[in-house]
């Protein structure tokens, strides 16, 4: 896969990994397309950036609003799709809010779920395309206590991701999908989680700079860091009761902050 002069959508650009995607594919030369809800950092970003961006400010966690940046985009031959845009909400299931709950699941799995099967229709129709749906590694694993709702929409993105990879290839098209799937990372995450921040995060910078080497092997689904990597495989040989144990202790301890 070649990134040089393609036209790249971007969900969730306005901090994080979604940034340094478009700081990425900027450096390749690529038009990007900014979406966030913020349009203050959209805006800032567009003007640190040396390549044109378009700046659509939209709250992902509305269908209408997904479904117009779509119809903004649909004429603009889109090579590579981001969908970035997530966030989580930790704590107890009984402490945590039902509508930032619903919202969490709008911006986690309908936005992704529309956004790819719109611009996957039209990269099929092109014989070309790419889109990465950022999972993590939450995706990957049975269960996530104290961040219950955040874990089954990243399944549910990694599934979704990993079942639309192996249509295509049955369909012998040539468009990429691929779900990256990190573990910790070090971005406004936690924050907005309400939790204490990870003590060993990677950079958002690394974990984009990885993707996007895999991106051009051809990977379907993308983990970053050596320390995950390990511990997904590792995870095999436990019971999901074992690991589910394990996951929310270390949740539970980001919840009350410690």
């Amino acid at each position: 896969m070649a990134f040089n002069n393609k036209m790249v959508l971007i969900t969730g650009a306005s901090s994080g990994i979604g940034m340094e995607f478009a700081r990425a594919f900027s450096k390749k030369g690529c038009k990007l397309i900014l979406v966030a809800r913020r349009a203050d950092r959209l805006h800032a970003l567009a003007a640190e950036l040396g390549t044109p961006c378009e700046v659509l400010p939209a709250d992902l966690s509305e269908e209408k609003e997904v479904l117009r940046i779509a119809e903004l985009t649909k004429d603009q031959k889109v090579d590579i799709l981001i969908n970035c845009a997530g966030f989580g909400l930790l704590g107890a299931e009984t402490a945590v809010d039902l509508a930032e709950e619903l919202n969490m699941i709008d911006v986690n799995i309908r936005a992704v779920h529309i956004l790819t099967k719109i611009f996957l229709e039209q990269m099929i129709a092109r014989n070309s395309g790419a889109i990465l749906n950022v999972a993590s590694s939450a995706g990957l694993l049975p269960a996530g206590p104290y961040l219950n709702t955040y874990y089954a929409t990243k399944a549910y993105v990694a599934s979704f991701t990993q079942g639309l990879a192996a249509e295509l290839e049955d369909m012998r098209r040539n468009v990429y999908v691929a779900a990256l799937c990190p573990g910790p990372v070090n971005t406004e995450f936690t924050a907005v989680a309400r939790g204490s921040q990870w003590d060993n995060g990677i950079s958002a910078e690394k974990c984009v700079s990885y993707a996007m080497k895999q991106m051009e092997k051809g990977k379907r689904v993308i983990v970053p860091g050596f320390t995950v990597r390990a511990g997904l495989f590792f995870s095999r040989f436990l019971s999901k009761k074992a690991i589910a144990r394990f996951v929310g202790r270390f949740q539970k301890k980001k919840a009350e902050g410690r």
